[in-house]
């Protein structure tokens, strides 16, 4: 192992652990999303700005997630920067699931079509032609995606609860970087001088 000899332990493990469960939804949220942003391309749509921002957050979370786990593997992380870090980046997956899940929380899947073409898709014969200069537009083409059929529906709930679990992990997170900090600056503390009087 390269970790230094602090790191190990249930910590170090439980830092692992949540770094891979997050790298995996990240990119899970990554592949999903981009599907729904080459819908809107393909069909010359301004993508919605929800859309855009779940994309932007997810991406840069992606490459932090990585980088910051290189770090820690060559020992060169610092453990209480990458604590403020991830909980910047919860405070971040809190607003992308509230943003995203607002109008998921009464849409219920299996009673839409079980699937529509997608030269037939709602969003492009009711938006087709229409500007898109307002963010209310934008917002309103992503509702009409969603509500599609039932594939889009489960796969913007799939994107609402992979981004719900991420707030999850990155708390965790956060809390396991603080105490690593913890433990290493313990660990690399000055031993107490002896009393020689004592002997």
């Amino acid at each position: 192992m390269r970790f230094q000899s602090p790191q190990l332990g249930a910590l170090g493990v439980t830092f692992t652990a949540l770094r891979a469960l997050q790298f995996l939804s990240l990119v899970a949220i990554v592949g999903l999303t981009a599907n729904f942003v080459n819908e809107f391309a393909s069909s010359d749509l301004q993508v919605p700005d929800v859309l855009v921002g779940t994309i932007t957050v997810t991406s840069i979370s992606t490459l932090y997630v990585a980088i910051s786990y290189i770090l820690y593997y060559d020992g060169m992380l610092p453990l209480l920067i990458s604590g403020g870090l991830d909980l910047a980046v919860l405070v971040a997956f809190i607003v992308v699931a509230a943003t995203i899940g607002k109008p998921l929380s009464t849409l219920q899947c299996e009673l839409l079509p079980e699937s529509v073409s997608a030269t037939t898709t709602v969003v492009v014969t009711a938006l087709k032609g229409r500007g898109y200069e307002s963010a209310a537009t934008r917002y309103q083409s992503y509702l009409g995606l969603i509500a599609t059929d039932q594939p889009h529906c489960y796969e913007i709930k799939a994107v609402w609860g992979l981004g719900i679990s991420l707030a999850v992990l990155f708390a965790f997170s956060t809390l396991v970087c603080v105490g690593l900090w913890h433990r290493l600056r313990r660990a690399s503390a000055p031993a107490p001088a002896k009393d020689l009087e004592s002997y």
